[in-house]
């Protein structure tokens, strides 16, 4: 009880700030789901091929992890921060409005990246400052803001399924509406798939409403950048600078909160603030390479190749389940295996809602241990059933589960670890992205030499791989505790 007063007195002082980072999190899911279900009428407005649409995937989620690895240098103040959390969420915002007026590929791409680069910002600088914040209360917090990417991205295909043409949206192609729906549901999941056996063609009149969409969109989203300004203006920080030194947030609560966030027979968590915190290699900054802590690099390097494994599951299995459903030995029908990602995307965001009150009684250790030794026990028992097609929606559905809240248990465990040094957090983001970029791409060219069956092995070797790694980071933490 103690602990759940502590936690709602901390949330009281920094109701704003929170409830601003929560915001900017839901701006991020709609900007990331979007694009599947829409990117075949984006073919026909740009009048390209397939292959040359699919390049857009690519464009998004680098430029993602370009955005995840300099977005510390924004975080050295709180006042910062915020301005540039407003710049990223008014430019997701105007992504959304200019991506309709985008008839060009190359445009295309430029917003997308654009979008993309915003996205990254926001994630390492949405997730730093909770933990700043909240520190060793910071995992009930993290896992709220990551519910809200999973909301954000259950809603963005909603919005977007009325206005999706049902025929080819350049007039003169013969494609059956069927054949469209098979395709539109393969694209976004497949991006490594070989195009070329669809004869789409590009040029004719161009008929599509996809614009609405993207437009509702776009309004949806204009909040959130107000709500940002709104925070800007009660801090007065409308005229920050990042290299300012003025007072920290912490600094500002005094006594009080420290008190309730240390928690009976615990140390008073050190001051963040007394020193900014950079890029993806700030750590270094204020020290010679060479006198870095083995224990702090270690923990580093593991937690992040923790995150590149359970993340690079995350981007594999939204993206091949579909491609292995269909294909022999279970050959699904298209629309049946058409819910698979759908069912996999509702587990991760039912799985963070359970998270959040989870996370009041339980330690992020414990929860990490529970989540992987679930996802590798699930997907050794989709290998061993590969023939059930029932079992294949139930293990989606728990893989899903088990996998929602690795994330931010392990950013909260590193973090505490480390003393909330804070550029743990920059290292953990941008691994993260790397591994679903990463891992998309290697088992794609595997599945390609091997046959879509390979699919669920390459999961669970990902899976195994990703327990063994945390295991060594337990021990490693034991022996240099």
């Amino acid at each position: 009880m103690m602990f759940n007063e502590r936690i709602w007195t901390v949330f009281k002082q920094n109701w704003q700030h929170t409830l601003t980072y929560w915001s900017v999190f839901f701006s991020f899911g709609l900007s990331i789901s979007f694009l599947g279900p829409t990117v075949l009428d984006l073919r026909c407005q740009t009048q390209s091929t397939l292959q040359e649409i699919t390049c857009v995937f690519f464009a998004q989620q680098f430029f993602l992890l370009v955005g995840s690895s300099v977005g510390g240098l924004f975080k050295e103040t709180q006042k910062c921060a915020l301005s540039a959390l407003f710049t990223c969420t008014l430019l997701i915002s105007m992504v959304f409005a200019i991506v309709p007026l985008c008839h060009s590929l190359l445009l295309l791409a430029v917003a997308l990246a654009t979008g993309g680069l915003a996205m990254g910002i926001i994630d390492t600088i949405a997730n730093f400052q909770l933990v700043k914040i909240y520190q060793k209360d910071s995992a009930v917090f993290l896992q709220v803001l990551h519910f809200f990417i999973g909301l954000g991205a259950l809603v963005s295909p909603l919005i977007a399924e009325p206005f999706l043409s049902e025929t080819n949206c350049v007039l003169g192609a013969a494609n059956a509406t069927s054949e469209l729906r098979h395709l539109r549901k393969t694209l976004g999941r497949n991006t490594a798939h070989n195009w070329s056996h669809y004869h789409l063609l590009t040029e004719g009149i161009v008929v599509t409403q996809v614009a609405y969409a993207f437009w509702i969109m776009a309004i949806i989203s204009l909040p959130v950048p107000l709500v940002v300004l709104a925070l800007l203006h009660r801090e007065r920080a409308l005229s920050c600078c990042c290299r300012a030194r003025s007072p920290r947030l912490l600094d500002q609560e005094g006594v009080d909160m420290k008190t309730w966030a240390a928690g009976p027979g615990e140390e008073e968590p050190k001051n963040l603030h007394t020193e900014g915190h950079g890029g993806l290699f700030s750590c270094c900054r204020n020290k010679p390479v060479h006198t870095l802590s083995p224990f702090s690099t270690g923990v580093h390097i593991l937690g992040g190749l923790v995150v590149f494994m359970t993340d690079g599951i995350i981007g594999v299995y939204s993206v091949f389940v579909y491609s292995y459903a269909v294909d022999p030995p279970l050959a699904l029908k298209h629309k049946t295996a058409g819910y698979l990602s759908s069912v996999f995307w509702a587990a991760i965001t039912v799985g963070r809602l359970i998270s959040v009150p989870m996370s009041c009684r339980v330690r992020p250790v414990h929860m990490l241990i529970g989540n992987l030794a679930g996802m590798v026990i699930t997907t050794l028992l989709l290998l061993l059933l590969h023939t059930h097609g029932m079992f294949l929606f139930v293990g989606t559905f728990f893989l899903g589960l088990f996998l929602s809240s690795v994330f931010p248990c392990m950013l909260a465990y590193a973090e505490d670890t480390l003393d909330y040094q804070g550029c743990v957090t920059t290292f953990v983001v941008t691994c993260a992205g790397t591994g679903e970029m990463v891992l998309q791409v290697v088992v794609g060219s595997f599945m390609h030499r091997t046959g879509s069956y390979s699919f669920l092995l390459c999961t669970m070797v990902i899976a195994s791989v990703g327990f063994i790694l945390f295991c060594v980071l337990l021990l490693f933490r034991h022996m240099h505790r």
